[in-house]
């Protein structure tokens, strides 16, 4: 069993001109201990997808699929309360623009030990010591002084660094990182990096990272999905997606790297013809 799938997820908005279909069939699943990554250009559906499996989505939304279990539990058809306790406990995600995810009126130390009130029954003396611990194994220096920190106060590495200790506050097995690296300088982008690939291989947490940056694809994942205009064009491990990739959209988004370039340009879109016909092969 795995930790989790999902078939056939289908997310539309209301629109003032109609439906707008964001995601249009994906399929996917994660194991225990691997890292999935999920590719594709800004607003393919990656973010999307998983903010459904979140139930962060808006109103305005309509989420359907086949199947979408978490460690075999049907999570989409759960009560609101229901999915609160799954949401930020089992499962955890860490959002993109971490400065402006966390709350500019509240202490990164409020904001972290908010989550161990609303999932654990640690006392607020533990729950300290646990804010302390957490802030720690993510590298920020001086934790204890930091608990009192505003976001502002804090670079924008250290702001990534509390994202990640609360998502890990509650030892969740499926950790989804949304562009973690975001805005962040290539020194800082590495070392975040470093920390969550380290903390995934010590807990063996499930771990599914969303990003549009084939180099760190390469780097850290065990197995890849494509997404274009909402649907999976192409699933491999990440070893046959570079040597091998089947979709034409996945050897253009690997013609753009530079490393790739010929003469003084890179390849377009342009030089590429294809279609957006999904993926329906067999996972590899």
């Amino acid at each position: 069993m795995s930790l989790l799938e999902i078939e056939n997820l289908t997310v539309e908005f209301d629109t003032a001109a109609g439906k707008l279909r964001a995601v249009d069939g994906i399929s996917l699943s994660v194991e225990e201990g691997e890292v999935l990554a999920i590719v594709g250009e800004s607003g393919s559906g990656k973010s999307v997808s998983m903010l459904a499996v979140m139930g962060l989505l808006p109103w305005t939304a309509t989420v359907t699929a086949d199947r979408m279990t978490f460690q075999g539990r049907d999570i989409l058809n759960l009560s609101p309360a229901e999915r609160r306790r799954i949401a930020g406990n089992d499962i955890a995600m860490i959002f993109q623009e971490p400065v402006a995810s966390l709350n500019p009126c509240f202490t990164v130390g409020f904001q972290i030990e908010e989550t161990l009130r609303e999932h654990t029954d640690l006392d607020r003396a533990a729950r300290r010591r646990r804010a302390v611990e957490l802030l720690q194994s993510v590298g920020v220096p001086e934790p204890e002084d930091r608990l009192g920190a505003f976001p502002h106060q804090m670079s924008g590495g250290q702001c990534q660094r509390v994202m990640i200790a609360i998502a890990l506050a509650c030892g969740p097995k499926l950790l989804i990182a949304d562009e973690p690296t975001t805005a962040l300088d290539v020194t800082i982008q590495k070392q975040i990096l470093d920390l969550l690939m380290d903390l995934q291989a010590k807990t063996g947490m499930g771990l599914i990272l969303i990003t549009h940056d084939m180099g760190v694809v390469a780097e850290t994942a065990d197995r890849v999905v494509v997404q274009y205009m909402g649907r999976k064009m192409e699933e491999a491990d990440v070893l046959s997606l570079f040597e091998k990739p089947k979709s034409a959209y996945t050897r253009a988004l690997l013609s753009a790297l530079p490393e790739n370039a010929v003469g003084d340009r890179l390849p377009t879109v342009s030089d590429f013809a294809f279609d957006d016909t999904p993926y329906t092969g067999a996972r590899t």
